[in-house]
């Protein structure tokens, strides 16, 4: 499916974060100059992620079964189980003459126009905030000029996990998802709508 120009939509399903994970390292590896941007929208089963400058005092501080992975994404630790949308958003940045911190902005804006006018960003914090507590949480990676990994919303999903840990990084951090701020839709919907916001920001950045 085709939501913008040059811009390739991908429903991948519930799939494992680590053969996700490969195969964006894959398609970033071979990519060229006239490969079509990509956003993947993916649901994982439970697992904790921790960025290239996450500190391990930030949890998991409870020994379970969900498993812990080292990725090479920007910030901290978070989770990702099954209700939440992840949008990976394989973009040629440079092609389309977007620095970092601008895309950053973009992915925020995509969760705004959502939440339409529910949310709020924070200096210095990555991700969109409602009363305070986080409902997204931003990661990227740029290698040649192309980003990779994304963004996760939590929609309706098993909150609990996210007790063990510090999310991205901030003690007491309350975390909270679509569902209980009275924003209806299912993962898939949202993800749907998600996905053409960014598309629609990037063809007209």
């Amino acid at each position: 499916m085709v939501v913008a120009e040059q811009i390739l939509l991908k429903r991948l399903g519930r799939a494992a974060y680590l053969t996700v994970l490969e195969a964006m390292r894959a398609f970033t590896a071979r990519r060229d100059a006239a490969t079509p941007d990509e956003l993947w929208l993916v649901e994982h089963p439970p697992v904790y992620t921790l960025g290239l400058a996450a500190d391990p005092a930030h949890g998991p501080r409870l020994a379970g079964d969900i498993p812990l992975v080292q990725v090479e994404r920007g910030g901290e630790i978070t989770y990702h189980g099954p209700g939440q949308v992840v949008l990976y958003t394989l973009v040629d940045l440079a092609r389309r003459g977007i620095k970092v911190r601008e895309f950053v902005r973009l992915l925020e804006r995509s969760v705004l126009d959502l939440l339409g006018g529910r949310g709020e960003v924070r200096p210095g914090a990555p991700g969109v905030y409602v009363d305070g507590a986080k409902i997204a949480a931003l990661g990227i990676r740029v290698r040649r000029g192309c980003a990779f990994h994304g963004l996760s919303l939590n929609v309706d999903m098993d909150l609990a996990p996210f007790a063990a840990i510090d999310p991205c990084g901030y003690p007491g951090l309350r975390v909270t998802q679509t569902r209980d701020i009275g924003l209806a839709g299912s993962p898939d919907d949202l993800g749907t709508k998600l996905a053409a916001n960014l598309a629609e920001a990037l063809e007209h950045a």
